[in-house]
């Protein structure tokens, strides 16, 4: 949607503060119009001994993942410096997230690229101090539903759990054309939250094994993901 805004309408400060507040207000309807299975998780149980934390999803179910975050916990999430980003980036804090810009996985596991670097250093600092994070696993355009190496980099440098979530939606409209194939879910169905087990990342964990737990986590997110959708359908 964003990519179709061009020129100096998609440099308008009023167009951006509107389209914000639209797609806000539209995302809070639909989480109102979704209840959740009884199965589904619940966001305030991910709050526990295990904090603060990192929980992750799949790009295309990022669009709702602000209502994973439990009440009262302050989150931090990372976005990508994309013209799509930012505006996710600017829905997620008017939904309570605190945000950093950065890239999720491109450049080397010692040396990620300067931008994501910083973002990293930034979601490590928080977690430090306490706060959980949120950064989506799969990088923005690479490939779809496979773990990108920033996230497991941060779970080493943190010495904190990667939690992996998949928060599905029973009626959804799917952009064919778009490389995540993005779900923009729909009001008045049922929705659901399955969390996989946490990935733990040894913080002197080599090459070979930091590539081991970026196939774990893979393996957790996809997991969770086809036992959300495979709960719903079964709900019709």
């Amino acid at each position: 949607m964003w990519r179709r805004i061009r020129g100096p309408l998609a440099q308008s400060a009023v167009v951006k503060s509107v389209l914000v507040w639209l797609i806000t207000a539209y995302f809070k309807f639909v989480y109102l119009t979704n209840p959740r299975l009884k199965e589904s998780a619940d966001p305030q149980a991910i709050v526990g001994e295990d904090d603060p934390f990192i929980v992750t999803f799949w790009h295309g179910q990022h669009l709702m993942g602000p209502f994973i975050c439990p009440k009262g916990l302050e989150l931090v999430a990372m976005f990508s410096r994309s013209a799509d980003a930012e505006l996710n980036a600017r829905v997620a804090e008017k939904l309570g997230l605190v945000t950093v810009r950065g890239s999720g996985g491109r450049g080397s596991r010692s040396k990620p690229e300067k931008g994501g670097a910083r973002a990293l250093l930034t979601l490590k600092n928080a977690l430090k101090k306490g706060q959980s994070a949120s950064m989506i696993a799969d990088i923005a355009h690479g490939k779809a539903r496979e773990a990108g190496e920033g996230i497991i980099l941060l779970a080493k440098l943190s010495g904190r759990p990667i939690i992996p979530v998949a928060y599905a939606f029973s009626r959804n409209h799917v952009l064919e054309k778009s490389w995540d194939k993005t779900a923009i879910p729909l009001p008045f169905g049922r929705s659901i939250i399955v969390r996989g087990d946490n990935v733990w990342v040894d913080a002197d964990a080599d090459d070979t094994q930091l590539e081991e737990k970026r196939m774990e986590l893979t393996r957790q997110l996809n997991d969770a993901t086809a036992r959300a959708y495979a709960a719903l359908e079964k709900a019709k």
